[in-house]
């Protein structure tokens, strides 16, 4: 490998650890609740879907929404800052992924379509008929093969630096997946929490092997999830992992790319943060807790403001 993609991947790895070891710092526009104060959840437990013994959260009350973590995280990890933003107005459904946190794995490789079955397994386990859909980077691959296998369970789909196919990333991000190992994430939080939270820390390595699997091998489905009916919030950041090209091409297939004034809004939204990493994405709430709350409010077949 590269020892340029090597040194890459120590910083994304450091990066990780730094983050996830701060407070938010800034107020929430969207709401009187400091980001740090996280509620309690209203049910815990874990679902028995597919062989797995899948762990979730429940917060709040409202219309549901599921949030899907990133590679390596966990419910603390990736949304302690954002669930009690969501969770003021909507019933917030939080999930660990196979081999992650307190969802032990099983002899199952890891692939985005079975995650995308667990999740919906989950629902039916809760009795939830349909869904708004978060997911965050692999979470963001889960949610797309969650709305093109289980689509009557998706109400609208909001992915955060997600691709929906292997070439949607930089080139350089793509090569560099072969490097990933465990000994980057030695002493970090991720590394922490995998070992205090159910799973066997002898076994760490085994899981981030598994972990890059699923994106050494090549994917592509644009076809299927151009298809996709329920209405797309795709954002992802400037200085993203993720190409421009990539989040334009689908926004385009979902009805952008025209002047809104003459021909209507699409039901589909697309956002380019600026000054904003793949880490630091989730980070952003300041920005993105008000997208997230207008586009799953709106009434998304109204015709355009005229002036």
């Amino acid at each position: 490998m590269n020892k340029s993609f090597l040194n890459f991947y120590c910083v994304i790895a450091l990066l990780v650890s730094v983050i996830a070891c701060q407070q938010p710092v800034q107020k929430e526009v969207s709401g009187t609740q400091p980001a740090d104060s996280m509620p309690v959840p209203k049910n815990t437990g874990y679902a028995d879907v597919n062989g797995l013994k899948l762990y979730y959260e429940v917060y709040g009350q409202g219309k549901p929404i599921v949030l899907l973590h990133g590679s390596f995280m966990t419910i603390p990890l990736n949304w302690s800052h954002i669930i009690p933003l969501l969770a003021e107005k909507r019933q917030v459904i939080v999930a660990e992924m196979q081999g992650h946190g307190r969802t032990r794995d099983i002899p199952r490789e890891f692939s985005y379509e079975a995650m995308a079955d667990d999740v919906s397994g989950l629902l039916m386990h809760l009795k939830v008929d349909s869904a708004d859909i978060l997911g965050y980077s692999m979470g963001g691959g889960v949610a797309f093969q969650l709305a093109v296998r289980h689509p009557e369970q998706v109400r609208r789909l909001i992915v955060l630096s997600g691709t929906y196919a292997h070439d949607g990333w930089w080139p350089d991000v793509e090569a560099s997946y072969t490097g990933i190992n465990a000994e980057m994430f030695k002493g970090t939080p991720i590394q922490k929490q995998y070992d205090s939270l159910g799973n066997d820390p002898a076994h760490f390595a085994e899981f981030v092997k598994k972990v890059m699997s699923i994106d050494l091998k090549p994917y592509d489905w644009t076809s299927a999830v151009r298809q996709i009916k329920a209405p797309l919030f795709l954002a992802i950041g400037d200085a993203d992992g993720v190409r421009y090209e990539h989040a334009l091409e689908l926004f385009r297939a979902k009805g952008g790319g025209k002047m809104g004034d003459i021909h209507g809004l699409p039901q589909s939204r697309l956002a380019i943060l600026p000054g904003t990493t793949h880490i630091g994405m989730m980070y952003r709430t300041d920005w993105l807790i008000p997208m997230i709350n207008d586009f799953l409010d709106a009434d998304l077949t109204a015709p355009p403001p005229t002036f």
